[in-house]
C-alpha cells in the first residue's frame, strides 16, 4: 500500500478547474523562473485527481512539464504548493511521498514513489506524520531533503560534533553554541549565529520538551535546516518564534523589529564576507547602517497585528505577536523566507543545495575604467530589483552617473535615451535617495509615454516603492530644448507639478505631491519640494539591446516556454529536441 501523499495548503490560491485550470496554471507556473512542483489535489475525495510536476530551465527561458495524472475531464479543486516556493530563491523539488497509478489525460500510466532513504537516520517521518496538516497543530516534522541533500546536512552535523563528545556534559550526538561559533567564524555576526542555535534547540521532534534543549541533536539540526530552507510559512514563522524567544512563545513587535534588522544585517554581512556582492557595496558596520534599518522598517510594515491594525509607527513597538501574526507575515512577505535561506545558504555553504543569487542581487556592469561609490548598497539595489520584471532583475549597466559623465543634461538624454528599461536614481542635498524605474526606452519627445510597470521609489530615510494609481497615464516624460513646455525629466504628476521633475538646468529638480501624486500615489519624495541635487545615476536593467538581438533567432518555443509546456502537455512530441543548441540567454 502506497502512503499518501504530503498535503499542502495555501488559502490563498484560487480554486482552478481543468482543462482551462491546467492552462491557466502552466501559464503562471512558467510566468516564474525558479523551479517548483505544484500538485492538484481534492482533499474531500482522498487521491489526488490531477498532478503537474515541472522544472524551469536557466534563466527561465525553457519550462518542462514532467508529468501529468488524472482521469480524462477530472477538475482539481485546489491549487496546493510545495512550502518551498515561498522562498523567492529556494531550489524548490517536487516530492510526492507516494502516488498510485492513474491514466493521465494523455492515456499514459505514472508513477511517483520515493525511495525508501527518503527517511534517514535521526529523522523518521510516520506515516500519521505524513498524513493530512490539518490533523495536527504545529509544524510537520517530515524533513524534505533529497538523499544528496541529506548526505549533505549530515556532514554538516558531524563537521559541527567533532571534538563535542570528551566534553562534560554535552552529548556526543549533539552540539554546542560555541561548536556552532567555531564553525561559522566569522561568516555570520555572532548575535545571528546565536539565534539559530536558540531556534535549532528550540525543535521539539517529540513534542514533549516544555523548554529547550541544552545542545542541538542531530534530529533538531535536521528538521530545523529543513524548516529554514523548504519549510512553509507555518514552520518557518515557528522556528522564527524560537529565533527570538526562548519560551517560543508570543513576542513583542519590537523584539520582532530587532529580529528583522539583525536578519537583514546578517544578508549584507555574510554576502560581503563570501565575497558575493557581485560588484556591489556593503555600507559599513553593516549592523549599524541606517539602510540595515530602512529595510527592516519596510518589512515590518506589511506585518498585520491582531485585530488588522498594520505596523506604522513606534506606539505599535510594545504590542505582543503571536505565532498567527508571524505566520500571515511569512506568508506574505517572501523577503523574509529568502532572507533566512541567503543566511544558511551561504552561512553554512551546504555544496549539495545551490542557492542561485542571479535575481537577488544583480551583477553590476560598468565600462572598462569606470570606477565611483554609487549611491546605492547591496541592500538597495536587492529591494529595487526585486520589484522589477523578473527577466530585468540578473544585471544592471551604468549608463549615466553624474559623477563620470559631469552635470549636463544634454550628457543625461545621450547616454540613457533609446536604451531599454532603466532605473533613475538621485540623491539630493539632504541626503534623501529616491528615483523611478522606466519600464520602456526613453524617447525625448513632447508626449507622455511608459506603461504601467513603472513606478517611483525611495530608498533613503526610507524604503518604498509607488505603483501606478490607474488615474493617468503620465509615467514617463522626457523633454529637451523646446520652447513652450517644460524641458526635463520626468515621472507621474503633470506638467509643471511631477511626482518626480529633473530639470533641465542640470542640478536642480522638484517633487510635489499634495498629498500623493496622482500617477503613482507617492508623497514627497524630497526632503523639500523643490530640491538641488549633485548625484544622479542611471542603470539600464535586463539585457542589452544587442543582447536581445542576438537571441531573436530562438524557436518559439524557446521563447514562449508555455508554448512549449502546452505541446509537452497534450503529448505531442518536440522532433527538433536534442537536434540543435538553444542559444544561452547569458551569452
Amino acid at each position: 500500500m502506497n502512503p499518501p501523499l504530503l498535503p499542502f495548503s495555501s488559502p490563498s490560491l484560487p480554486c482552478l478547474m481543468s482543462p482551462s485550470g491546467m492552462r491557466q496554471a502552466v501559464k503562471d507556473i512558467l510566468r516564474n523562473p525558479k523551479p517548483r512542483g505544484f500538485c492538484f489535489c481534492d482533499w474531500a475525495k482522498g487521491p489526488s485527481i490531477n498532478v503537474v510536476a515541472w522544472e524551469l530551465g536557466r534563466g527561465g527561458s525553457q519550462g518542462k512539464i514532467l508529468a501529468t495524472a488524472g482521469p480524462e475531464g477530472g477538475t482539481a479543486s485546489g491549487l496546493a504548493p510545495e512550502p518551498l516556493v515561498s522562498a523567492s530563491l529556494a531550489s524548490a523539488r517536487w516530492v510526492p511521498t507516494g502516488l498510485p497509478p492513474v491514466a493521465t489525460t494523455t492515456g499514459h500510466q505514472q508513477e511517483y514513489r520515493t525511495a525508501p532513504s527518503e527517511t534517514h537516520r535521526g529523522s523518521r517521518c510516520t506515516r500519521a506524520q505524513m498524513g493530512n496538516s490539518r490533523s495536527h497543530a504545529g509544524p510537520r516534522l517530515c524533513p524534505r531533503f533529497l538523499p544528496q541533500e541529506q548526505a549533505e546536512i549530515d556532514k554538516l552535523f558531524d563537521a559541527l560534533t567533532a571534538g563535542q563528545g570528551g566534553r562534560t556534559g554535552v552529548p556526543a550526538q549533539a552540539f554546542s553554541l560555541q561548536a556552532l561559533k567555531s564553525y561559522l567564524g566569522q561568516a555570520l555576526p555572532a548575535h545571528m549565529v546565536a539565534r539559530l542555535y536558540d531556534g535549532m534547540r528550540g525543535v521539539d521532534p517529540a513534542r514533549k520538551a516544555q523548554v529547550p534543549s541544552e545542545s542541538v541533536s542531530r534530529e533538531q539540526f535536521v528538521l530545523a535546516m529543513s524548516h529554514l530552507l523548504k519549510g512553509d510559512a507555518t514552520e518557518r514563522s515557528a522556528l522564527i518564534l524560537k529565533m527570538i524567544s526562548k519560551t517560543g512563545g508570543p513576542v513583542r513587535a519590537h523584539e520582532v523589529q530587532r529580529f528583522t534588522e539583525d536578519l537583514v544585517g546578517s544578508v549584507a554581512h555574510v554576502l560581503a564576507h563570501r565575497q558575493e556582492l557581485r560588484g556591489w557595496l556593503a555600507k559599513t558596520p553593516v549592523t549599524a547602517s541606517p539602510r540595515v534599518q530602512a529595510l527592516a522598517t519596510q518589512l515590518l510594515s506589511e506585518m498585520r497585528l491582531p485585530g488588522g491594525e498594520v505596523f506604522l509607527s513606534p506606539q505599535w513597538l510594545d504590542r505582543d505577536c503571536d505565532h498567527a501574526v508571524l505566520e500571515d507575515w511569512v506568508s506574505r512577505v517572501p523577503h523574509v523566507a529568502t532572507f533566512l535561506s541567503v543566511v544558511v545558504h551561504r552561512g553554512f555553504l551546504p555544496r549539495s543545495s545551490p542557492l542561485p543569487l542571479a535575481t537577488l542581487v544583480p551583477k553590476r556592469i560598468m565600462d572598462p575604467g569606470q570606477d565611483f561609490e554609487s549611491v546605492l548598497d547591496v541592500l538597495s539595489v536587492i529591494y529595487i530589483n526585486s520589484h522589477l520584471p523578473r527577466e530585468q532583475q540578473h544585471c544592471w549597466r551604468l549608463l549615466f552617473s553624474s559623477q563620470l559623465h559631469g552635470h549636463s543634461f544634454s550628457q543625461l538624454c545621450g547616454r540613457m535615451t533609446q536604451r531599454g528599461p532603466c532605473v533613475t536614481l538621485l540623491e539630493d542635498h539632504d541626503g534623501h535617495v529616491f528615483g523611478g524605474f522606466a519600464s520602456c526606452s526613453w524617447e525625448v519627445k513632447p508626449q507622455f509615454q511608459g506603461d504601467n510597470r513603472c513606478f517611483l521609489f525611495s530608498i533613503c530615510p526610507s524604503m518604498a516603492v509607488y505603483t501606478h494609481s490607474g488615474y493617468n497615464d503620465h509615467y514617463m516624460y522626457l523633454n529637451h530644448s523646446q520652447q513652450t513646455i517644460p524641458n526635463g525629466l520626468g515621472m507621474g504628476g503633470q506638467h509643471h507639478y511631477f511626482g518626480l521633475w529633473v530639470d533641465a538646468d542640470f542640478g536642480k529638480g522638484h517633487s510635489k505631491a499634495k498629498p500623493t501624486c496622482t500617477t503613482y500615489n507617492s508623497p514627497q519624495l524630497s526632503a523639500q519640494e523643490e530640491f538641488r541635487f549633485d548625484k544622479m545615476e542611471v542603470w539600464a536593467v535586463g539585457e542589452s539591446e544587442e543582447s536581445l538581438l542576438a537571441t531573436s533567432k530562438k524557436s518559439i518555443l524557446d521563447v514562449d516556454p508555455e508554448a512549449q509546456a502546452l505541446l509537452e502537455i497534450s503529448g505531442r512530441a518536440r522532433h527538433s529536441e536534442g537536434l540543435r543548441e538553444v542559444p544561452d540567454c547569458d551569452q
